[in-house]
């Protein structure tokens, strides 16, 4: 009995036995508006008393918290803070610098450059802007890019298919999306906070990214 049970298997396995499997791979680029604007700002300070520090920037950033939330359009949040001891020659301590920063964050890029202009006549400098598309953006031209890499590989599997004179179907398919490194604007570095506070904001010109999305998998080909 159990040696009719396993020919029986046997003969199911071989009646079911996968055709020759083609593995390929496709891919669709699509460009996406950097339609969103995130900038940090920051106060910092310096001085003998670490308590007086945080006084003085916990005040700038509490008013700039205070301007940024009544900014119609434009999110604002905490950001990091910092205090780290200053080192003379001697390696010895003979100060502290303090600092803290707050992240904004807008799809109105006209909104976010008043308000930055605003901040830094606080006297908060711009630690850095970065452009890129927002979650809404970059989902729809994503589908888009997926539809696009998916109809590629379907027409390199049914150009494969039909030079063999065969019939196809997908046995296995992995789907990646990913995208370019988002757009930061130049910044001054090394300057002082005073000189950061009188500049006038940077104009900006938001530009495009790129959404990829990269097809793999196996087709099963059948007569």
């Amino acid at each position: 009995m159990k040696s009719s049970l396993l020919v029986a298997l046997i003969c199911a396995s071989l009646s079911v036995q996968a055709g020759p499997l083609i593995e390929l791979s496709a891919e669709a680029s699509r460009p996406a508006a950097n339609d969103l604007v995130r900038a940090s700002l920051y106060s910092e300070a310096s001085g003998n008393n670490p308590a007086e520090l945080a006084r003085r920037v916990n005040a700038d950033i509490a008013a700039a918290l205070k301007i940024a939330r009544e900014q119609h359009g434009v999110k604002v949040q905490s950001g990091q803070q910092a205090t780290y001891p200053i080192y003379s020659p001697a390696q010895k301590i003979e100060g502290w610098r303090m600092r803290s920063e707050i992240m904004v964050e807008s799809r109105d890029q006209a909104a976010v450059t008043a308000l930055i202009g605003q901040l830094q006549a606080m006297r908060l400098a711009v630690g850095g802007i970065t452009l890129l598309p927002s979650p809404e953006t970059r989902r729809q031209v994503g589908d888009e890019a997926i539809r696009e890499a998916i109809q590629s590989f379907q027409q390199r599997a049914g150009l494969i298919a039909g030079e063999l004179g065969k019939s196809w179907k997908i046995k296995q398919m992995n789907i990646n999306q990913g995208s370019s490194e988002p757009v930061p604007m130049p910044m001054l570095r090394g300057a002082k906070m005073t000189m950061l506070a009188e500049a006038a904001p940077a104009p900006m010109e938001a530009g495009e990214s790129q959404i990829s999305v990269n097809i793999s998998g196996q087709i099963e080909l059948a007569d």
